[in-house]
């Protein structure tokens, strides 16, 4: 058998240009949604993306998962299977009050040695829906819902369409495999275009971004996944080997190899430092161009916390801060009478405009 070594040279050319291409999209994808520093024009990346998505057609035996042509999602409809979880997926304990906070640095406190010194981890507790994403060699494998907590759905080919998850990672030193968790979140101004798209086609509005998120990450077709806009931050790396004891330092570490991980966590070195971050974020959260229900604050040091352990559900070492329920009385204008696809009628009020959440809102589906 004879091999044409001609051919073979220039399927190697095609091949390393596939993969030039591909990193130096991912490298855009990063500036742009992670770093917000975008270094080219979209115009310029559109141009590149063609011309990647040719040389894939045209090479079809370079294909791969993680390319940066897969983030426009699937259009065919597809079951998600039950994965269980390698980790544990607890849910927090919450707590609504400055007492409560104070009385879990008491418990902590007692359950540690006497005279460990500790610091706190704070991170804004995002309003959307959980993700744990798994890595190997550098690269996207699998992403899952908390599910029960022992199990979750297999969400990988909606997850792949986020442009803020890395479907390769950058930089050195991270593990052949690991676990990153986060959440998935819907900010506002996806949503708004969102429910404007729902309003021009005669479709019931959705009640807030969580929902939002939630019903794009489950939706059977990753196409429409695609559209919807959706963003992710990470906050607890997963490993046999972390690359130090501080919850803090790892997550700077993981946000080195690519990963969008929130520039507002802060180290707490006491209760009072605690409080003052809840009472700063309680305020400024308005400002923010998603939603945030809270304050989530962990003991920093990965060995105490094994120390610390956990209850049935929870561990004993982390806690969440809930914010009060935002509430805002408007003045009702008049209601309109929405006709959905399936016939249903829904009653739509038009309000005079109030900021809620983040968003101005102007129109509320009235399900009762």
């Amino acid at each position: 058998m004879q091999c044409n070594f001609k051919e073979t040279m220039d399927k190697k050319t095609i091949e390393n240009q596939i993969n030039e291409l591909r990193d130096f999209l991912n490298r855009c994808n990063y500036d742009y949604y992670v770093k917000n520093s975008p270094k080219i024009s979209d115009y310029e990346f559109d141009i590149k993306l063609k011309e990647l998505e040719k040389l894939e057609k045209e090479n079809p035996e370079f294909f791969d998962s993680n390319s940066p042509t897969q983030r426009v999602g699937s259009d065919e409809n597809q079951e998600f299977k039950q994965v269980k979880h390698k980790y544990s997926m607890l849910s927090l304990a919450n707590t609504y009050s400055e007492g409560e906070i104070r009385d879990f640095d008491a418990r902590i406190r007692k359950l540690l040695p006497e005279g460990e010194e500790f610091e706190y981890a704070c991170e804004l507790k995002f309003d959307g829906t959980s993700i744990s994403l798994t890595y190997e060699n550098g690269l996207l494998i699998r992403a899952l819902t908390r599910g029960d907590g022992q199990k979750g759905d297999d969400v990988t080919n909606n997850v792949r369409t986020i442009k803020s998850v890395p479907l390769k990672l950058y930089g050195e030193g991270f593990p052949k495999e690991f676990e990153i968790r986060g959440e998935i979140l819907m900010p506002h101004s996806s949503f708004e275009k969102l429910n404007q798209e729902r309003t021009e086609i005669g479709e019931p509005l959705l009640a807030n971004c969580r929902n939002a998120a939630a019903g794009a990450l489950k939706t059977q077709n990753s196409a429409v996944a695609a559209k919807r806009g959706l963003d992710c931050y990470l906050y607890y790396l997963l490993m046999d080997n972390l690359p130090t004891d501080s919850h803090f330092e790892n997550m700077k570490i993981a946000r080195s190899w690519g990963f969008k991980v929130s520039e507002n966590t802060v180290k707490a070195k006491n209760i009072d430092e605690i409080i003052a971050f809840i009472n700063y974020w309680d305020k400024e959260r308005y400002n923010l161009p998603y939603d945030i229900d809270g304050i989530v604050i962990k003991v920093d040091k990965i060995s105490l916390r094994d120390t610390l352990g956990y209850t049935a559900k929870t561990p004993r070492w982390a806690i969440a801060y809930k914010f009060k329920a935002e509430e805002a009385a408007v003045k009702l204008l008049s209601i309109d009478y929405q006709v959905g696809r399936t016939g249903i009628i829904t009653p739509v009020a038009n309000l005079e405009p109030a900021h809620l959440g983040g968003t101005i809102v102007k129109r509320a589906t009235l399900h009762n």
